[in-house]
């Protein structure tokens, strides 16, 4: 795609920094006043019918101190492009909400963590930090150890409108469901306002796992950050790792070994089963089928020795380095890899057999949750949810990365994007990893698991404890850290909830300078309230279910 020609055919005001290194991204930089017509004419007359995520970035030395970065896909071209624009402190912007729905928590993100305002927003008030909390946590002079503990409860009735009056002609009854309900995982909070058994209307409180992991990554090196990584879906954590290194990778200018490429491929499908397992169990016990449940857990647990032969840990696994892996696999891993799909196969059959044709597990999820393939573009959904409504996305087939291109599967889509649609696209999905991971498995490439870059990798330990230039080096990449050009990036892979994209900005220097999360669930659950608004009060826990919000990645 060529900017140039895009900027002149929707006759865009727009400037060029090429001081910056943007590694191939498509960018446009537009003054603020300019931004939202920039951005409707994206979305309607060139088809970017996604906003992915909104990315600041604080530059304090600036006079317009805040640099934002919107980032749009076309899932019809399958081309992305990056607006920006740069506000002062004391300057705001116009909401984006009247162009995608997706844009609400998006925008409350920025003013909670930059405060950055948007005008006409309907609720721009913080979203990740609590209430009390002062100041804004992502700005480059606040301290990175400074902690604000929260002493005050909000009114237990829907905590973000102050200005709430209950409505005298209905007996309505509030209702809070989590953070404490079983179903919320102690991470969650449903604020529901009930008409008898239906939602007469609700709103949603998050941030209770808020870590600030986005922070932390500035204040450490980049091989540092990688265990981070698996805190963010801790139910997948690999996949975590694979993709902040896909992007440090892209930003360094390097590739890695088949052998990686098809290593970080199996433990991919592998946690991408996993995930499946988690939510579709989760979700079945938390609306009454147990049986479910125990017999998924164990292929998870077969899942994590397997993790657990490869690297020595389980969950939380940073198993990846950039540049490849950390170590070779074991002598007959593959094979136990191997034997597992064969075990996992037959375990999905028995899963069929206790819930795909139970009637009430079909009552309770079919019609259940509906959404369209439009409404769901414009919250921004991917992955299963979004596919469940019969759009074909997957990153893996639309913009392949390590050789997906190469293997035969299949992308399952549903119909009426339910609860029931869900369900079943994810225990295809579940099938058709299997299938990946055999072909993988079957036909390991020879090579190293790693590049041998001296300024990227670590030297092995008999080299470190057995010459002194590999000494030197071990000493001088530990001291020093990565070292990518300057520059900025979006680079996104196909996780098990949708796109997990990572915004990279790097300065040159030995810690990332910004790096944003795209997690898959923050876009999804934007949409909840109205999803359950006039369903039944038992439905709410199976609309959640489904969604299989992971609390470390949309709060991270």
């Amino acid at each position: 795609m060529n900017v140039e020609t895009l900027k002149q055919d929707l006759n865009i005001t727009a400037k060029n920094n090429p001081s910056v290194n943007t590694n191939g991204d498509n960018v446009i930089v537009v003054d603020k006043v300019d931004l939202l017509d920039t951005l409707r004419k994206l979305k309607t007359k060139e088809q970017f019918n996604f906003l992915m995520h909104i990315a600041g970035t604080d530059y304090p030395e600036r006079e317009k101190r805040f640099e934002m970065s919107y980032e749009l896909f076309s899932s019809i071209t399958m081309k992305r492009v990056r607006v920006q624009t740069s506000v002062a402190e004391d300057e705001s912007l116009e909401s984006a909400i009247p162009v995608w729905k997706a844009a609400n928590w998006y925008e409350r993100e920025i003013f909670d963590m930059y405060g950055v305002k948007f005008d006409n927003h309907p609720n721009l008030r913080r979203i990740l930090v609590h209430h009390q909390f002062k100041g804004h946590p992502l700005r480059k002079d606040y301290p990175a150890d400074l902690q604000q503990h929260c002493t005050e409860a909000l009114p237990i009735h829907f905590a973000d409108e102050f200005d709430y009056k209950p409505d005298p002609s209905k007996n309505l009854v509030p209702l809070n469901i989590g953070p404490s309900h079983p179903a919320t995982h102690g991470t969650l909070r449903v604020m529901a306002e009930l008409d008898g058994e239906k939602i007469h209307r609700a709103h949603v409180e998050l941030g209770f796992l808020h870590r600030c992991f986005e922070k932390m990554a500035e204040t450490h090196p980049y091989n540092q950050v990688i265990p981070y990584t698996d805190r963010l879906n801790y139910c997948s954590a690999p996949m975590n790792n694979v993709g902040y290194c896909k992007a440090v990778e892209r930003m360094l200018g390097v590739e890695i070994p088949a052998k990686a490429q098809a290593m970080r491929i199996i433990l991919c499908e592998l946690s991408r089963v996993i995930d499946h397992i988690v939510c579709v169990a989760a979700s079945a016990v938390d609306i009454g089928a147990l049986t479910g449940f125990f017999h998924l857990f164990q292929f998870r647990e077969k899942v994590y020795t397997l993790f657990e032969k490869l690297c020595g840990a389980r969950l939380t696994v940073s198993l990846t380095r950039v540049g490849g892996m950390a170590q070779d696999a074991p002598k007959g891993w593959y094979d136990e890899v191997l034997q597992f799909c064969d075990e996992m196969a037959k375990g999905i059959s028995d899963l069929e057999l206790l819930l795909s044709g139970n009637k009430i597990w079909i009552n309770r999820t079919r019609g259940v949750g509906s959404i369209s393939k439009y409404e769901a573009i414009e919250w921004g959904y991917t992955g299963p949810c979004l596919r469940a409504t019969g759009h074909k996305l997957d990153l893996r087939k639309d913009q392949p990365y390590y050789g997906y291109d190469q293997l035969d599967f299949d992308i399952p889509v549903g119909t009426n994007g339910d609860v029931w649609d869900r369900y079943l696209v994810r225990v295809e999905e579940m099938k058709q990893s299997l299938k990946i991971i055999r072909q993988v498995a079957k036909n390991i490439p020879s090579g190293d698991y790693t590049i041998r870059d001296k300024s990227i990798v670590l030297p092995e330990k008999k080299d470190v404890y057995g010459n002194i230039e590999g000494l030197m080096n071990h000493f001088m990449l530990v001291i020093h850290g990565l070292r990518p050009p300057a520059g900025e990036l979006y680079d996104a892979t196909e996780a098990a909830n949708g796109e997990l994209g990572f915004h990279l900005v790097s300065d040159g220097s030995g810690n990332p300078y910004r790096l944003k999360v795209r997690p898959p669930c923050f876009a999804i659950y934007q949409s909840f309230p109205e999803q359950i608004t006039g369903g039944l009060v038992a439905d709410v826990i199976a609309i959640l279910g489904s969604m299989n919000l992971i609390a470390g990645e949309l709060d991270r």
